[in-house]
């Protein structure tokens, strides 16, 4: 049986509370909500905090909510949440389509965004939807609040911009007209890590172009979105010559190591492949918001 490190464990009351616990107890102290990537961690102890911060009972973390072209989501918005938002799946169809395919209904009835956007994982599906969707992220500290655009919030695998007496309080999400969205995922068996991902976001213009697009990948050494593809799709029309030109992009700009998932050939067939279908779905879907 593998058990954690002797910890300390406390609940925060609210937002500046958490805050003030993390200043406390110092670098030893760590925030759990979900825990379903903290607690393993310590099981193995390859985390051994000294200090668990309990953030479930802060309300003012867990919200949804529109204002004007911005879609506002709190950290501690559940999985399940997300899943089952109409609105979501209206104005982000990839937040579905990723929160599909996550883990399973135990873990994404507990799970939330904040926690798996700080664990920062390469192999995280929503850390990708996020950079596609040119989110940007929240930190409450001592210092009060600032904003992070999402391709400088994850610093490297399992490192963000989180500093260690902070939180992520929410995440901002733009809402584009005649905009859509995608996300397919490769997975050995259900609930398992992506052995490879792809999520895209397309805008068009009003005579069907590509205005803005943006392509990324998950669990295939790519930090960010893959560039170039923006600049090749800008003020073309969709279609498959196209779709595949792009493939062969996010193919390239990919950097797979071979594990008991697959073969770096294999993984860089899957980044081509699943950038062609992304994109199809989501260039599909935003004609149909701009027919709607």
């Amino acid at each position: 049986m593998q058990i954690p490190a002797p910890f300390d464990y406390v609940r925060a009351s609210d937002v500046d509370n958490a805050l003030a616990l993390l200043e406390r107890h110092g670098p030893e102290s760590r925030l759990v909500a979900g825990g379903h990537s903290l607690l393993p961690m310590m099981k193995l102890r390859l985390a051994r905090p000294e200090w668990l911060i309990d953030i479930n009972g802060l309300a003012e973390l867990d919200f949804m909510v529109r204002e004007g072209n911005v879609f506002r989501i709190g950290a501690l918005t559940r999985h399940t949440t997300l899943l089952e938002s109409p609105e979501v799946a209206r104005l982000f169809p990839i937040v579905t389509d990723a929160e599909q395919v996550i883990a399973d209904p135990v873990v994404r009835n507990r799970g939330t965004i904040g926690g798996s956007l700080c664990q920062a994982d390469p192999a995280e599906d929503l850390s990708t939807v996020c950079d596609v969707l040119r989110a940007e992220a929240v930190i409450r500290g001592p210092a009060g609040e600032r904003v992070v655009a999402m391709d400088e919030f994850h610093r490297g695998p399992y490192e963000t911009a989180v500093g260690q007496n902070e939180l992520m309080s929410e995440l901002r999400f733009p809402i584009r007209p005649r905009s859509s969205s995608a996300y397919e995922k490769v997975e050995r068996r259900v609930g398992d890590w992506a052995v490879a991902a792809a999520g895209a976001a397309v805008s068009l213009a009003a005579d069907g172009t590509i205005e803005e697009s943006s392509v990324g990948l998950t669990a295939v050494g790519l930090d960010g979105t893959v560039a170039g593809i923006g600049d090749l799709l800008g003020g073309r029309r969709p279609d498959e010559d196209l779709f595949a030109e792009a493939g062969r992009i996010a193919a390239a700009a990919c950097e797979p190591v071979a594990d008991q998932r697959g073969g770096i050939d294999y993984k860089r067939h899957l980044a081509d492949e699943l950038t062609r279908r992304v994109l199809r779905r989501a260039c599909a879907r935003a004609s149909e918001e701009q027919e709607g």
